[in-house]
């Protein structure tokens, strides 16, 4: 019997939190890291993964949660393929509730955990409604609270200055379209640009240079679902060109542009 095709159903309804539902029958994605936390659950099957130097088996009842920036892939751990739903939640959204701590770490991406479980039920299970505004804001505050307490103390000691880090993020979303230097985002942020690079990281889960980089993935993402050919999205987000768009692309998501959108559901 042929094997279902592969394919990604994103919720319909508006939300500052991108929610999907997949099926892969074997491999899924290639290695990729995106800036935001990817988490969710296996529904049916054995979700495997490599992360962080290890292969890891994700199975119905536990909860994923792969942090920002980490490398990581996706594929079947067994010949019945694997059925899941996922929410990828950007950390400056955990920083409206956390104000500027660490982002909370859950060593080796799985959790068995029963607060993690909870906290992301709301997002899980809403795929096909939509959230309210006040139910959203109360999902994000339980699950930023969550993530806090099972990931425990964060090790170092380090302070950092979240709302200079804040100012460069709202700078890099005012001139998406242009081009922007650490010399900017240190001019605009009052912070010396070193020691605002390793604060953005810290905060924001990525570098300057990248979180730039993933907003105009963003952005093609939603040109390239309102009918824009490869091309036309690509130059649009500010990318070079096709092929610079696409290893960007492919670095961040680890399937190409032509396949994602085939896979749209």
């Amino acid at each position: 019997m042929a094997r279902p095709a592969d394919w990604v159903r994103h919720s319909r309804h508006p939300s500052r939190i991108e929610r999907i539902e997949a099926y892969f029958g074997g491999h899924g994605y290639d290695p990729h890291r995106h800036d935001t936390y990817a988490i969710g659950r296996t529904l049916n099957g054995v979700q495997s993964f490599l992360y962080r130097k290890s292969l890891r088996h994700s199975l119905p009842g536990g909860t994923m949660v792969l942090h920002p920036d980490e490398l990581h892939d996706g594929m079947a751990g067994t010949e019945a393929g694997f059925h899941y739903r996922m929410i990828y939640v950007e950390p400056a959204l955990i920083q409206q509730v956390l104000g500027g701590q660490p982002l909370p770490f859950i060593e080796g991406g799985l959790s068995a955990d029963p607060r993690l479980y909870r906290a992301s039920e709301a997002f899980v299970q809403a795929l096909d409604r939509p959230l309210e505004a006040l139910e959203e804001q109360d999902a994000l505050f339980e699950l930023a609270h969550a993530l806090q307490a099972v990931a425990g103390k964060p090790r170092g000691r380090r302070s950092f200055d979240w709302r200079a880090a804040q100012r460069a993020r709202e700078y890099i979303h005012a001139q998406l379209g242009a081009s922007i230097t650490l010399e900017d985002l240190e001019q605009v942020s009052g912070r010396e640009r070193w020691s605002l690079s390793r604060d953005f990281r810290a905060l924001f889960g990525t570098s300057p240079y990248r979180y730039v980089t993933l907003r105009r993935l963003d952005l093609c993402r939603q040109l390239l679902r309102t009918g824009f050919n490869l091309v036309e999205a690509a130059l649009a987000a500010g990318f070079f060109d096709q092929s610079h768009m696409t290893r960007q692309f492919v670095q961040c998501y680890g399937l190409s542009p032509a396949r994602w959108l085939k896979m749209q559901g």
